[in-house]
């Protein structure tokens, strides 16, 4: 049986931090503000998995009030979510997410973040699909004071011979 979980995530940009999305350094002269690294991408998967094992959100998973997470790396907290739902008898088969950004160009690190996503899933790049988007100027991500993230995973239930 398999099942499909929905995930989205918001950071502000700010300055002195570093650009984390997919697992992937961009070069930009802000980063995203957050308790770990702030990866939205990474957020937004965490949260699809979680769903579709029916487990409870990422911010209950590893909650920002808990200094453990401070500066987590975000491709870490992904493969941990891929334990939590492999305990629960599922296991990841692919994921579909959307950054929304008005910058930078998202484009040149597709193929990074889909490498670093699959492997932090055990799951071949060929099943982690990675696109980027802009609001047209549109509201806070349009005037470039943060970076969102969409995403759909989907599990399948572990056979249990």
């Amino acid at each position: 049986m398999g099942r499909s979980g929905i995930g989205f995530d918001c950071h502000r940009l700010v300055e002195g931090r570093k650009l984390i999305l997919g697992g992937v350094e961009i070069p930009y002269e802000k980063g995203l503000l957050g308790h770990s690294d702030g990866d939205s991408l990474c957020h937004a998967i965490c949260d699809a998995l979680l769903g579709a094992a029916s487990l409870p959100d990422i911010g209950h998973q590893f909650p920002d009030t808990d200094p453990a997470y401070k500066g987590a790396f975000s491709l870490d907290l992904l493969a941990a979510v891929r334990e939590k739902i492999i305990e629960t008898g599922f296991y990841p088969v692919f994921i579909d997410a959307v950054i929304i950004a008005q910058e930078p160009k998202i484009g040149p690190h597709y193929e990074a973040m889909r490498e670093a996503i699959s492997g932090a899933l055990e799951i071949p790049s060929s099943c982690v699909s990675v696109k980027a988007s802009t609001t047209e100027g549109l509201g806070f991500l349009g005037a470039k004071e943060g970076i969102a993230a969409l995403a759909i995973a989907s599990v399948t239930e572990m056979s249990r011979e």
